[in-house]
């Protein structure tokens, strides 16, 4: 029997392709626990796949979580020659300022450690305790180790920490605390809601190109960044300048999980676009990378008054050290499925609840499911959400867009909206259920939770 010129791939290289990519994706498939076989025997025999294809698609899941993982695209420039971040982490007695950044410290902003980046020596000196966590100069081994998730080391000749630069894994990468609180195999695509942004950043001894860029002074920006908090972050203060929300809270937005992308076409609370878009934007304007942006949305001088004034709609840097790596970076996320929840949920309320999320409370009119989005533009303004339009106001959409659900019960820290402001899911259902008037029972509120925690 000839072959034809598309090559089918054999039942065993098909698992094999199956295996290589769930490990590559850190086991975060569907089941959690193992690579999903394949149907049946003769529908893996007829299965078609351009060699070629399959393999390009291997390589760039590798190459894309290389980029996600570890690429600052140039970033050390900005944090490390500008802000001089690196020298207040190794501290005075490494050559640095102040009294350094302790591998303690550094686990309390939510700073995260990969345990697979250890050696073995290492791992058990920190089990027997014979490793000092409040010393500094521990925290630039790690560095040097590259175990620090979501921030690199550059190192001189001497091994002297010269500069830092950040990734994307900083604020979308957490890791499952196999090892210690802290410490653990990473998981790609969760929210880091323990991670403290704004202290990070003010931790710098430089802050004056924020200063400004804002038109105020250091310790003003200082003061800002500091009111943050855990697992906030504002995208849009050096856009438009504005700190504070109307009520005087800070503006800072909850961080968003970078999973269960795929198929959704706006991936930010306030839908500025979709994540090839944010990935552009973030590694040019707020990761402070090198490379090429361009939205025109932007040039809006009554909106983004910043962004309008130092041409951040139009940015061109040579050389440009993102935009080749974007395309490999946006298919590994695309690949980012919304882990399944273990436990933590009674099955028999769930099931009732997915009833009343369907049917009485019909929360599946814009959570539609399976994606629990709505397909296409999943966008809506302030008014039918019973919200204020702070938020929505400083993105080109003025709107907000439907929250995907799936892996809810990963990101629950920090309460619930962009802003946190509902700091439980049984406060969410009562904001719907008053809102639309729902009339639900409060035996139907907690069947509803439970059915949440459960996607």
């Amino acid at each position: 029997m000839r072959l034809k010129a598309k090559s089918i791939i054999s039942v065993s290289a098909a698992a094999t392709l199956a295996c290589v990519s769930w490990y590559l994706l850190g086991g975060q498939g569907a089941s959690q626990h193992g690579p999903s076989s394949l149907s049946n025997g003769k529908e893996s025999a007829e299965l078609e796949v351009d060699d070629q294809t399959a393999a390009g698609s291997l390589r760039r899941l590798v190459n894309g979580r290389r980029i996600f993982r570890h690429d600052t695209f140039g970033s050390e420039d900005f944090w490390g020659g500008t802000l001089r971040l690196h020298e207040t982490i190794k501290g005075e007695k490494l050559g640095g300022l102040g009294p350094g950044l302790s591998p303690a410290t550094a686990l309390a902003l939510g700073l995260k450690v990969d345990v697979t980046a250890l050696p073995i020596k290492l791992r058990k000196a920190i089990k027997n305790e014979l490793v000092d966590l409040d010393d500094p100069a521990i925290t630039v081994a790690l560095l040097q180790l590259d175990a620090v998730v979501g921030v690199k080391g550059f190192f001189d000749d001497q091994s002297d920490l010269s500069a830092v630069g950040i990734q994307c894994s900083l604020c979308h990468s957490v890791v499952d605390d196999s090892f210690a609180p802290g410490i653990g195999r990473r998981l790609d695509g969760w929210a880091n809601r323990d991670l403290d942004v704004g202290k990070i950043i003010a931790f710098a001894p430089n802050l004056s190109p924020f200063a400004e860029l804002l038109q105020t002074d250091e310790e003003t920006v200082r003061a800002v960044l500091n009111t943050w908090g855990p697992g906030k972050f504002d995208a849009e203060l050096l856009m438009d300048g504005k700190a504070m929300r109307p009520d005087g809270k800070p503006a800072a937005t909850l961080i968003p999980p970078a999973f269960g992308l795929s198929g959704i076409s706006t991936h930010t609370w306030t839908g500025w676009g979709g994540v090839g878009h944010w990935n552009a934007f973030v590694a040019n304007l707020e990761m402070r990378g090198k490379g090429t942006f361009y939205d025109p949305r932007l040039n809006d001088i009554d909106k983004f008054p910043i962004a309008t004034m130092h041409n951040f709609f139009d940015v061109r840097e040579t050389p440009d050290l993102i935009t080749s790596k974007l395309p490999d970076l946006h298919f590994y996320q695309l690949a980012l499925t919304p882990p399944k929840p273990r436990g933590g949920f009674n099955p028999a309320a769930a099931a009732r609840g997915k009833i009343i999320f369907e049917e009485k409370a019909d929360c599946a009119r814009c959570h539609v499911p399976p994606l629990y989005v709505e397909p296409g533009w999943p966008m809506h303004t302030p008014e039918a959400i019973g919200i204020d339009s702070f938020q929505a106001e400083r993105s080109p959409e003025d709107r907000y867009r439907t929250a995907p659900l799936r892996g809810l019960w990963t990101h629950t820290k920090g309460g619930f909206y962009h802003d946190g402001r509902f700091s439980t899911l049984l406060e969410v259902v009562e904001h719907y259920n008053s809102f639309f008037g729902l009339n639900l029972t409060e035996q139907e509120k907690l069947d509803l939770i439970e059915f949440l925690k459960s996607l």
